[in-house]
Order: C-alpha cells, then structure tokens, then sequence
C-alpha cells in the first residue's frame, strides 16, 4: 500500500531541501479515489494518516507565492510525468540537476543539534574572509536508481561549471550503469546555471554532453517558482542537510564525508566529488556560435523543454 502511494505521489511532490518534510498537490480526496482504482480501496482519511507516515505535512498557502505562478505551471508538470515515464520504460537515464546552496568551509556554525557534552565553540560571526573556501554543491539525482551525486565546485557556480558536474557523473557513473546510453532526460529549475535561458548552458551541453559523449540530451525545466518540485531538492539535498545538521564542515574532507554517509530508508546512496577547476562568471555565446548548437525546442512550451542532438 505505502509503494503505490509512493509510485502516484511521485510528479506531484515537493520538499524542503533542509529537512525531511514534503507535501503534494493532490488532496486526500483525489489520493482515495486513484488508490480504490488500482485496487486498493481506501478512504480520505486513511489516505491522510498514510500521508504523515511518509513524512508529508500540510501546508498553508503563502501570499507571496502567488505572483510567481505561470499559468502553463500544471501543463509542465504533466509534460515532465509524461517524458519521466517514457525514459523510464524505455530504461534510459533520467538525471535530477541543481546547486545546493552555497556552504563557507571552516569553523562556521552549522544548524541543528548533536548529542555532545560539551557546545562546540565556533566563528561568532559567517564571514567569507574567515571561510578556507566557499563551496557550490552541485547535486546529481537518479529518481530510478535512488542515487546522489555531489560535485563540489571552489569556484562559480557558472553554466560551465554545472555542465562539467554531468561530465563527471556521465565519467565516473553514467557509462558504468547505462552501458548502451545513447539519450538522457535532464531534469532543471527554470533558473540558476542550468535555467532554459543561459545560453552558455545549452552551448556546453552541447560541446561536452552531446557532441563528446555521442548522445542525445533532452531538458525539461520546472516551472518559475518551482523549485521544490524538482527531486534533486527533497530526494538528495534535505537528507545531506539533514546529516550534516549541527557539525562544522571545517574541511572539504569533512564535507565530503558527510555528504557519502547519507543514506535513507529507502535505499539513498550518494558519492562525493571535488571540481577545483576556475570558472569565470559572464562568458558569452555569440549568435555564431549559438546557432551550431542541433536543438530542437519541443511543440509544446518549447521555452523549458528542448532537445540537443550530437550532430
């Protein structure tokens, strides 16, 4: 009963990327009448009880949320269910992206609470100048697999930057698990380095993704004010704060390790890696260059979901 409620909450749950706390866009109501169809008779309010023991929670609508919903905001999350299921059935990789908040590597305090004797003592204040390092996080999700990874970048978290993530994950994991990978399904915020607008991220898809590695790259972006929705927040980076929670990342090592003990009941494995590689901020793609790039925008909201063809 909880895996087939996990299986329809899938493309209609969000999370807080700092705790384990989720919530969804279907009603109980709506959650009972899709169980009792696939034979599972069962009534709202079971359905709630269900909900809260997967770590769901109610939630009020914000004010301030309002002004940021596109009106093509549900049509997306239908064609983004739509294309998951395709990969997914079709056993072709499916990859959550996005950069955790940045984190000052030193003697910083760290929210939350351990079990100690004694209070560590820290930095009074989160000054950069005090930091051996400021870190992107940039994180790598496999919904399908269950799988993390972390790329930590020491400089700008740039289009560039995000790109050589995938890079790496391709390298290091993508050809190990999907032998015969030939396309991949990239899932995005509408913003940040890997936003639908960047120019730089879709040439560099392109140059490093596409045209190395010989595949076909096919993005789909959540909506603007989506963000929670995307797995990569609620499915990887709010079990790593979670674990990380009250200790002091005083080393990349330190981080590292944190980052690759976080597991779940479900399974989570995460691998870390280290980026030190210089990125510089403002890179342009002139329209000479932009136009070599094989991409194809889709009929349908073309803006967020795109195809780039090695050749």
């Amino acid at each position: 009963m909880i895996a087939l409620l996990e299986e329809l909450m899938q493309e209609d749950t969000a999370g807080d990327p700092t705790s384990d706390k989720k919530w969804s866009r279907k009603d109980t109501r709506s959650i009972s009448q899709e169980m009792t169809a696939r034979g599972v008779p069962l009534c709202p309010n079971t359905a709630g009880q269900l909900l809260k023991h997967c770590q769901y929670s109610l939630r009020v609508n914000r004010k301030s949320i309002a002004e940021t919903q596109h009106p093509d905001r549900n049509r997306q999350f239908e064609l983004i269910a739509d294309f998951r299921k395709r990969f997914e059935d079709a056993s072709r990789p499916i990859v959550s992206l996005d950069t955790k908040k940045k984190e000052l590597i030193g003697n910083f305090k760290n929210a939350g609470q351990t079990w100690k004797k004694e209070p560590e003592q820290v930095n009074q204040h989160d000054f950069r100048s005090q930091a051996s390092a400021l870190v992107s996080p940039y994180g790598l999700y496999e919904p399908v697999g269950n799988r993390g990874t972390i790329v930590i970048g020491t400089s700008a978290d740039t289009p560039e930057f995000a790109v050589d993530c995938l890079d790496r994950w391709i390298a290091e994991f993508g050809w190990t698990t999907y032998p015969r990978m030939q396309e991949i399904l990239l899932l995005c915020d509408s913003g940040g380095s890997n936003g639908y607008r960047p120019r730089l991220w879709k040439y560099s898809l392109y140059q490093t993704i596409a045209r190395a590695h010989g595949l076909t790259v096919t993005v789909c972006h959540y909506p603007p004010g989506a963000s929670k929705w995307n797995p990569v927040e609620h499915r990887l980076f709010s079990f790593i704060s979670l674990e990380w929670a009250g200790h002091q990342l005083r080393s990349l090592e330190a981080m590292m390790s944190y980052i690759e003990s976080t597991t779940t009941k479900t399974g989570l494995k995460v691998k870390a890696l280290l980026n030190k590689r210089e990125y510089a901020k403002g890179k342009a793609v002139p329209d000479h260059m932009f136009k070599t790039i094989p991409l194809s925008n889709h009929s349908e909201l073309p803006a967020w979901n795109y195809t780039i063809r090695p050749n």
